[in-house]
């Protein structure tokens, strides 16, 4: 019998809007180092998304929702949590963090937030 259906919630410490996407291309490519989300500097390239990442994301086999922080802001946070985050959602259940901000910004590369991640939803 299979479990409850499980999301996987990636919220981006960016805010949403093509604007804004073209104002983070630019900082990421002008100035990496201070660049404010660390999930989007690992799973981003200067436009769009890396084919690693896509590939480990569409062979989960569990559904994935993208947010942005205002999006996230309004609709799921009621706990103010630090971003970026990944959280794991269930069906009735409140969603719980997968990957911290404070270990998504500590990763070295993308192979190490596919492990990291492999591993948390595997336990």
């Amino acid at each position: 019998m299979a479990g409850p259906q499980r999301t996987l919630i990636i919220v981006y410490n960016a805010d949403g809007g093509l604007l804004n996407a073209a104002r983070d291309a630019v900082h990421k490519l002008v100035s990496p180092a201070n660049y404010p989300c660390s999930l989007c500097a690992l799973t981003y390239g200067a436009v769009s998304m890396r084919g690693a990442w896509r590939a480990f994301l569409d062979r989960l086999g569990i559904p994935v929702l993208f947010l942005y922080r205002d999006e996230f802001r309004e609709d799921l946070d009621s706990r103010d949590l630090p971003l970026p985050v990944i959280l794991l959602g269930g069906e009735s259940d409140p969603p719980e963090v997968l990957v911290s901000a404070a270990e998504l910004n500590a990763l070295p590369d993308l192979p190490a937030l596919i492990a990291l991640v492999a591993t948390r939803l595997s336990a």
